[in-house]
């Protein structure tokens, strides 16, 4: 099975942290050169000598902040005019918990800019390349909540729909050129956005974290939250040249909680 990266080059968004971060490692380590995406250039610093270092890849970074994305538009427009990306991964952390009833119109608004715009912009800008090259892949980390609504994500389970039809209807237009666009959803994954959503549901609950914790690792059968590497190992399978005919389809990674098939 060649799952083998070398001579590819992936950009991954909000690649100094988490499950982005964790992407970035797992795509070096199948030999792919990186180039890294987020907004705090002293991070990006760090975790591309972090992956040159460790896996000998060529690394290197983009500072880009998803809430203005004509400020993205203009990098990755500057990127793409020199540098071939074969390998897109859309990833930034998701907005904030609460009750769809008590959202305002603006998280709609920043969320939908956040997730669906800046995930088109980044697309658009490399699938030009992707056709020269004969070899693309965009990969959009996305949420369970696309199969089945979460509790109290309201304006995230909102957008990241968007965000799924959206892929599905990009995998049905690039396929022909061996561009496959697939979605990834993590289920509760030890990031520092999962300790938010238990901080908040604690806080709301007025019940201890450790208890909100244990009742959240109950819904998942295997009965642990997912590490960012298990995500990301799923990831670098549909990055690499075994995926070829995986295209269009929306994985969960959630260790089974996802009642429906």
């Amino acid at each position: 099975m060649n799952t083998s990266l070398q001579g590819k080059t992936a950009l991954v968004c909000g690649s100094t942290k988490g499950i982005g971060k964790a992407c970035a490692h797992a795509l070096a380590s199948l030999g792919a050169d990186i180039v890294l995406l987020a907004r705090d250039e002293n991070a990006l610093q760090l975790t591309a000598t972090e992956i040159k270092n460790q896996f000998g890849v060529d690394t290197k970074y983009i500072v880009a902040d998803f809430a203005q994305p004509a400020k993205v538009k203009e990098a990755i427009h500057a990127f793409t005019q020199t540098n071939i990306i074969h390998i897109l991964i859309n990833n930034t952390g998701g907005p904030p918990a609460g009750l769809v009833s008590e959202a305002k119109e603006d998280e709609f608004i920043s969320a939908f800019n956040n997730h669906l715009i800046c995930n088109h912009i980044l697309a658009t800008a490399c699938i030009p390349n992707m056709k020269t090259a004969g070899y693309g892949r965009i990969i959009n980390i996305i949420s369970t909540s696309v199969k089945q609504p979460l509790h109290n994500l309201g304006v995230s389970n909102t957008i990241r729909a968007a965000v799924g039809n959206w892929a599905k209807t990009l995998a049905n237009e690039m396929g022909q050129f061996n561009i496959t666009v697939n979605n990834v959803l993590p289920g509760a994954t030890a990031t520092e956005r999962l300790a938010a959503i238990i901080q908040n549901k604690a806080t709301k609950t007025n019940h201890a974290k450790e208890d909100v914790e244990t009742e959240m690792m109950h819904e998942v059968p295997m009965r642990r939250f997912a590490q960012p590497e298990e995500i990301a190992n799923a990831v670098a399978f549909l990055a690499s040249p075994a995926a070829s005919y995986i295209n269009g389809i929306n994985l969960p990674v959630d260790g089974g909680r996802t009642g429906c098939l």
